[in-house]
């Protein structure tokens, strides 16, 4: 009967090290390539969802409801909203600004609907027969809200005591406006029964 080597204490050592290391190992490789799984099935998914986008965005745009659709109210009218504005400063010098207070004011029994951006209330700079400058050249979101009792929305307008041409331009391409007595004014673009108060502005 053969009799079993006796193993050192040293070479167990060495053994378990090695099992050890060999575990290691098998749990990095494991784990390698799930990650390889995981990334080949997220760019799958990635690549579904970037050829079905325009059906995704179809779905969207057909089940959000309008703000009408969904409040069941009518836009704002003359006899639901009036307009009120105010000028800090109201005197400033040529390539000053003015800081305007645009108000809107619900007074009507009635709900209503009304776009409040600076695409719809719109905030005119006239002198004389020609106007001066305009916040709705450039294109904004709408913002809807939704009136009702006493609902005021108080928004801020800047102008740089410049002058709009007949498209989008960025501020620092306008030109100044000469000194002079300009008037301010806010109106609806979808009902021109809404306006507000003349501010006079003097550029100097």
């Amino acid at each position: 009967m053969k009799r079993r080597r006796a193993i050192s204490k040293r070479q167990r050592r060495v053994f378990l090290v090695r099992r050890i290391v060999a575990a290691i190992a098998l749990i990095a490789f494991l784990s390698a390539v799930f990650g390889i799984i995981w990334g080949i099935v997220q760019g799958i998914q990635g690549i579904d969802r970037w050829i079905h986008r325009g059906d995704i965005n179809a779905i969207s745009r057909q089940a959000a409801p309008t703000p009408r659709q969904a409040a069941g109210v009518s836009d704002c009218s003359s006899d639901d909203i009036s307009l009120e504005l105010k000028a800090s400063p109201a005197t400033v010098g040529v390539g000053g600004t003015v800081q305007f207070t645009a108000t809107i004011h619900h007074k009507g029994s009635e709900n209503c609907l009304v776009d409040a951006s600076d695409a719809s209330r719109v905030l005119t700079i006239s002198s004389g027969d020609q106007t001066i400058w305009k916040s709705d050249l450039c294109p904004v979101s709408t913002r809807m809200l939704l009136l009702s009792h006493s609902d005021s929305d108080i928004q801020n307008i800047a102008w740089n005591t410049d002058a709009t041409g007949s498209s989008c331009q960025p501020d620092s391409s306008l030109l100044r406006v000469n000194a002079g007595t300009y008037q301010a004014q806010l109106s609806m673009r979808h009902d021109s029964k809404i306006s507000s108060n003349q501010v006079p502005i003097v550029v100097q």
